[in-house]
């Protein structure tokens, strides 16, 4: 689209007005790196949790997450925001969703980790990327092109390799990319601001998991309270898990799909390595075939999305 041009503007203003409105301009790319690289790193934060159950952590990954995000709303005087979003059944019946897909994937990852999978887990975080690079062309009539089309395979091939080499679904990484990429893609197309909207998300989920504390808590199950790091650690998973999915909501909505694509294997090669390296986790040779086949669709795609864009550049230098 080409901005109107005041009659006083000078060539290089309206140049550099047109980029700042281009998709992948301004801090999306920040915030992109800011989301992924503490995502690789949060299997840290989930072993010092080793003690609790995945459900356990979940549950109050989601209470202190919304206690978190409502103090930053009323800081920030946009209450407001949030009882008006709250009076639009679609939108929040729309939220709900993703409210529902962010707990699948957050239980399931922590799970992952304190099952000693992280390996595993890093996985599907690198197969996230593009099954939502297919979403968005299946959804949101993203282009694919040739390169991209053949890296979405070799992912395939990867998985397929997995599979038949060692007789089992690797279902944790299969879940953990196609739920998290069906959420960005909901996120995507509702209309509602990122820190409102993740509010409204754990909102919806808090008076369920606050039976499941009540419950643990009674039954003598439950962990908090029982010394103080371990409490420390429950309320900070708040900030932990809301910090980064607002900068991922930031970014979402700034990026393309297939931009946003490109930051997501940061988190799961993070992961990886802290799996390999720091948690002794085994990495076989059917595991290297299988990352070989995504680390090469990984590179394909991010090799075509390049070409593209520089042929896009050539043919529209204006960015128009």
């Amino acid at each position: 689209m080409t901005l109107p041009k005041s009659a006083s503007a000078a060539p290089g203003d309206s140049r550099r007005d047109r980029f700042a409105n281009r998709p992948d301009a301004g801090p999306g790319a920040i915030y992109a790196l800011l989301a992924y690289s503490t995502w690789g790193l949060l299997p840290i934060y989930w072993k010092l949790l080793g003690v609790a159950s995945a459900v356990e952590v979940l549950s109050h990954r989601m209470i202190w997450s919304a206690v978190f995000l409502v103090g930053i709303l009323l800081a920030q005087r946009r209450l407001g925001d949030l009882h008006m979003l709250l009076r639009s059944p679609r939108k929040v019946l729309v939220l709900l969703l993703t409210a529902s897909l962010l707990t699948f994937n957050w239980g399931l990852y922590i799970y992952g980790v304190n099952s000693d999978r992280v390996v595993e887990a890093s996985l599907g975080y690198y197969i996230n990327p593009l099954v939502t690079v297919l979403l968005g062309f299946i959804f949101l009539k993203e282009r694919l092109y040739r390169g991209q089309q053949v890296a979405v395979a070799l992912a395939v091939l990867g998985v397929g390799y997995f599979i038949w080499q060692l007789g089992t679904v690797p279902w944790i990484a299969l879940a953990l990319a196609i739920s998290f990429a069906f959420y960005g893609l909901l996120r995507k197309v509702v209309s509602v601001a990122p820190l409102v909207g993740l509010a409204v998300e754990t909102l919806l989920i808090t008076p369920l998991v606050l039976l499941v504390v009540s419950w643990l808590a009674v039954s003598g199950q439950g962990h908090f309270g029982e010394s103080l790091p371990i409490t420390l650690l429950f309320i900070g998973a708040g900030v932990a898990t809301s910090m980064p999915l607002l900068w991922f909501n930031k970014a979402a909505k700034q990026l393309t799909l297939a931009t946003l694509g490109f930051f997501q294997y940061l988190a799961p090669s993070l992961s990886l390595l802290l799996g390999v390296f720091v948690y002794g986790e085994p990495f076989t040779n059917t595991h290297l075939i299988t990352f070989g086949c995504i680390w090469s669709a990984l590179l394909l795609y991010s090799v075509t999305s390049l070409r593209a864009k520089r042929q896009d550049m050539k043919g529209n230098p204006s960015g128009t």
